[in-house]
């Protein structure tokens, strides 16, 4: 209404010029914006906050109350509900606080693909997922849409970081299902303090959905990459290796493996190493009770010739000279503040706390208000961030309070030395309030964090350090001796050790006396295993995971047995790690490295600033590893090799199950669903069909005729159809099932190019199955797969041979309105419906009209019958027969044509006609019924017809309905659902409708019309 008043009053102005109206009406909506939110800010009552977690509930409202708010109880006992008021939004309104625990929603593909065998693993790549609610969350999410009910805005309190935005639209999407017009703010706080709450109260801001974006991106891929690589290998090598691994789950991520990768390279790293011996020279100097070592300038020498000769040359003439002494000021520096990384590297090695365990405790730490926000990638502390307050909490400790009050009485104050990473969202990990209370590893992790923060606003440790220089016989050696003048942070922080080192006093030009010149050898070592702490920061700096999730792929390395710990806690690859990092890597993928991922999360990262799009960069990836799986599952025998050397001799999986794990390759795209079709074989029997990935979703299949033996694709992909690619096809047909000229194997395209794979197949338009309940089943047809025909591309780089082109037959188009039907006038010529002279056939099916004579149309393009016996029909079908109208032009073909039959159902087809169009009759010559298939098989739901007569008195007459039904208008149909079904639908006055045209029959062996195989006179 605003808007347009405001436009209304400017044309009334004439200020008409569209630059014009849109500066002037743009500002004056600026002006209103803030006056509108106000309005509607003032309108707010009641305010729902949900935290992340019921601690963090529970302390902030506190704060906010002061210690007055009512509790009581949600629907999830352990999601507490808090009320109280305060002053938000320039007015007094009444706060409900409550939580959730960690993310309200998850992932998961739909119901069809979340068991393991309900789908290839390839197809977990391409299926729609959904967000869902678990049963454990279920009494959180009522509690939201309960309370939401009363409020007019919602205020997210989860974590700051991407994680938490996340988790905050959960929770809007939650209550806006409920009550669309929420208002919706955010709060972002780092700490759970009274300064930290109030002031993020103070300056609500909107959540950010790019950074949602990016976990929604992070969370489906590792959904889509971990569920196909786990279900293929898992599967697989259950059954190659039943002894060792028959009950084991064996996971993959995107994140985990690299992790192992790093653990197994280091342990190859130490298998591969070889020891070199190499010799030095030391020199002693005893003095009273000192004894003072001087190393060699040239540390090492690998040739022991030359090393030897240079000893000998020293103890030729051993007296030493000092050639200088030089004393200068040494500095320990204190620590820079603590970001994630560091917290979980320094309490693996100074406290022996697992990484995992550590951010548990530091998680409830932060919580229960004791320290700052524990995920950040902040070392350095923000000018406004007051640290005075901080320092003086800790006075009051018996253990670092005097400490303490020495870093507020320094000059200066506080001055944290800096590091240099900040993620701009959170400071570094600090203390934000005293406690003495803390037990076991809750207080040893607190003390930690406590003392590293007093030492690095402290001060540096001073020392002063003496190096001596000594010349025997023109080989330098020396030593250095230390002498700590201020220990200052060393005096909290006893994780830094810094010992003096007592050496003699040294004049320079004076000469002495070694105690012993020696000679020694050693050997280089080879690295050491991987530490978590070393593990860590191997994951930081090649960007795998987050500070957040570090911790997390450790612990599911360990907890799937892919690697151990050694008794001083150090990594040692299984056999299954080893053998699986050994496998993927023979296959030219190194998914053991971390390059991949480490692309992932860059881009995951400039999602998150909204520099890059969420769709893009999801499908992206998703071919990406899509590709790589695919690769992978083909040569998927290099990873049983990769495991026989740990697990012992694999187990040979037969053919039939082998081929069921086996990722089949694309040939085309689905015209249907745009999914991929690939070739799968039949429930019963070796043979094959074409298939879309998508089912069931999408029941698009092409089903090839018996005669076809064998079918495979092929590299080739075909030049001219469209959509790209559409793969060739390698075809091996039955002997006899083609005429003598054509080959047995060759490779055509079933895209539309080929005519004479049109010709030899019944390869049918895609259309829809039909549906049941409707009145009549209707047939969709799809839109063309490609333009109008084209001649048959050349092929010259297929060596296969190709089919000879097969006579075309034309089918001749119908009399005009009023041309002349049936009998020729002037002769004994039988003429069809079209107007041709009709062919005269016996039928051989044994039964009452054995060997009985009968009229069919010989181009197959009309249903004209009559009996020989009976000219006398012919009128009366005649007068049966509707005026016949002009036909349009065939259809170009789209790639698909006619199935060679045999040629002996045409005759027994025709044989049980009735007198009536329409109608099916079996061998009492009575109108047949139709049923369908009940039983469970390749043919259930499959229409067919029987005698009507009861079962003891039946004639033993059966015909597949689909069999008895020409194709409309004589085209085949691409079928779209898996079973071959078509209906028969017989009406009252189905008699006035025209019989349906069919397709000349020709014989199987010459391809011509007029006989059938049996009567060939090439047979």
């Amino acid at each position: 209404m605003l808007e347009h008043l405001l436009w209304r009053s400017l044309l009334r102005s004439g200020l008409q010029q569209p630059s014009v109206l849109r500066r002037v009406f743009s500002g004056c909506l600026d002006l209103a914006r803030p006056a509108e939110m106000n309005r509607s800010r003032t309108q707010i009552r009641k305010v729902l906050c949900v935290a992340e977690k019921n601690d963090a509930a529970k302390g902030i409202s506190e704060i906010l109350s002061g210690g007055r708010a009512r509790r009581r109880e949600g629907m999830s006992k352990f999601n507490k509900i808090y009320e109280y008021e305060y002053h938000l939004f320039g007015q007094d309104v009444t706060i409900t606080m409550t939580s959730v625990s960690g993310h309200l929603l998850g992932v998961e593909f739909k119901a069809p693909f979340q068991k393991w065998h309900s789908c290839n693993p390839v197809l977990l790549f391409d299926t729609e997922v959904e967000k869902y609610c678990p049963d454990n969350m279920i009494q959180i999410k009522r509690t939201l849409e309960k309370e939401v009910r009363q409020c007019q805005a919602l205020i997210i309190w989860t974590d700051c970081d991407r994680e938490g935005e996340n988790i905050g639209f959960e929770i809007i999407n939650v209550c806006r299902a409920v009550k669309p017009n929420l208002h919706v703010f955010r709060a972002k706080f780092s700490e759970i303090t009274q300064n930290s709450i109030r002031r993020a109260c103070e300056s609500l801001i909107e959540p950010d959905v790019n950074v949602s974006d990016a976990v929604d991106v992070r969370q489906e891929l590792d959904l889509r990459i971990g569920a196909s690589f786990t279900r293929f290998q898992t599967l697989r090598l259950q059954k190659t290796f039943p002894e060792s691994l028959s009950n084991q789950l064996i996971s993959y991520g995107s994140c985990q493996f690299p992790t192992l990768g790093f653990v197994v390279e280091r342990f190859k790293a130490i298998q591969a190493f070889i020891p070199e011996t190499f010799y030095k020279i030391k020199v002693i100097h005893e003095v009273e009770e000192d004894v003072v070592e001087f190393t060699w300038k040239r540390n090492r020498l690998f040739h022991h010739t030359a090393c030897l000769v240079l000893y000998q040359i020293c103890m030729e003439d051993p007296m030493a000279t000092v050639t200088s002494v030089t004393s200068k000021p040494k500095s320990k520096w204190r620590p820079v503040p603590l970001d994630t990384v560091e917290l979980e590297k320094l309490a693996s090695r100074k406290l022996r706390i697992s990484a995992k365990e550590t951010m548990k405790i530091a998680e409830k730490l932060y919580t229960q208000g004791f320290i700052s926000y524990p995920r950040t990638e902040t070392n350095m502390f923000p000018p406004n961030l007051p640290l005075r307050p901080l320092v003086e909490q800790q006075t009051h400790s018996p253990s670092w309070g005097t400490f303490a009050q020495r870093v507020l009485d320094q000059p200066g104050g506080p001055n944290p030395r800096q590091g240099k990473k900040s993620d701009q969202a959170h400071p570094p990990i600090h203390p934000t309030k005293y406690s003495s209370s803390l037990q076991g590893n809750e207080g040893r992790l607190y003390e930690f964090i406590v003392r590293h923060f007093l030492a690095c606003v402290s001060q540096d440790a001073l020392g002063q350090e003496t190096v001596v220089d000594i010349d025997i016989a023109q080989e330098k050696f020396s030593t250095s001796g230390l002498m700590i003048i201020e220990r200052n942070y060393l005096d909290v922080y006893p994780y830094d050790r810094w010992s003096t080192k007592l050496i003699p006093v040294y004049e320079q030009g004076s000469q002495f006396q070694p105690s012993s010149i020696e000679m020694l050898d050693g050997q280089t070592s080879p690295p050491q295993l991987l530490t978590e702490a070393d593990l860590i920061s191997l994951m930081e700096k090649h960007g795998i995971g987050t500070d957040a999730t570090h911790a997390d792929h450790i612990e599911t390395i360990k907890s799937r047995m892919y690697v151990g710990l050694t008794a001083d806690q150090r990594f040692l690859p299984g056999e299954l790690g080893m053998g699986l990092v050994e496998g993927y890597n023979s296959m030219g993928y190194e998914m053991s490295k971390p390059n991949l991922r480490a692309e992932l999360e860059v881009d995951l990262k400039l999602v998150s600033e909204g520099r890059k799009d969420k769709l893009s960069v999801l499908q992206h990836y998703i071919q990406k590893y899509k590709t790589v799986f695919m690769e992978s599952a083909r040569k998927a025998k290099k990873l049983d090799e990769a495991l026989v050397p740990y697990l012992g001799a694999a187990q040979v999986i037969p053919e039939a199950e082998q081929q069921d794990l086996e990722i089949p390759q694309p040939i085309r795209k689905c015209p249907q669903c745009g999914r991929d079709m690939v070739l799968k074989k039949k429930r019963e029997g070796n043979s094959k069909f074409l298939t879309c990935v998508g089912y069931p979703a999408c029941k698009t299949a092409v089903w090839f005729p018996d005669s076809v033996l064998e079918v495979s694709r092929d590299d080739g992909v075909c030049p001219s159809c469209q959509p790209r690619p559409i793969h060739m096809l390698k075809f091996k047909f039955r002997r006899g099932s083609l005429p003598p000229i054509m080959p047995l194997e060759f490779v055509g395209c079933i895209g539309g190019c080929d005519e004479t794979l049109r010709e030899v197949l019944d390869l049918k338009y895609l259309r829809q199955g039909e549906e049941e309940g409707g009145e009549q089943g209707e047939t969709t047809t799809f839109p063309p797969l490609q333009g109008p025909p084209r001649p048959k591309p050349p092929r010259p780089s297929n060596p296969r041979p190709s089919l000879p082109p097969v006579p075309s037959r034309t089918l001749q188009q119908r009399p005009p309105p009023g041309g002349s039907v049936g009998k020729d006038t002037g002769s004994d010529v039988i003429m069809c419906n079209c107007g041709q002279t009709a062919l005269l056939l016996t039928v051989r099916k044994e039964g009452p009209n054995h060997g009985r004579q009968f009229y069919k149309c010989s181009a197959n393009s009309c249903s004209f019958f009559l009996w020989a016996d009976q000219p006398s029909q012919q009128g009366a079908q005649q007068s049966r027969v509707p005026p016949l109208q002009t036909p349009q032009p065939p259809r170009p073909s789209l790639g698909f044509g006619t199935l060679l039959q045999e040629e002996e159902e045409e005759e027994e087809e025709e044989g049980r006609r009735g007198e009536e169009a329409g109608q099916t009759m079996c061998n009492c010559n009575e109108t047949a019924v139709t049923r369908t298939v009940q039983k469970d098989g390749p043919n259930k739901g499959r229409t067919f017809h029987t005698c009507s007569k009861p079962r003891e008195q039946q004639c033993g007459f059966f015909l597949w309905a689909d069999e008895n039904m020409p194709p409309p208008g004589g085209l085949g149909g691409f079928h779209g659902d898996r079973e071959k079904k078509s209906k028969k639908i017989t009406t009252d006055n189905s008699a006035n409708k025209p019989p349906a045209a069919k397709k000349a029959r020709t014989c199987g062996i010459c391809s011509m019309p007029g006989h059938t195989r049996v009567t060939c006179p090439q047979r």
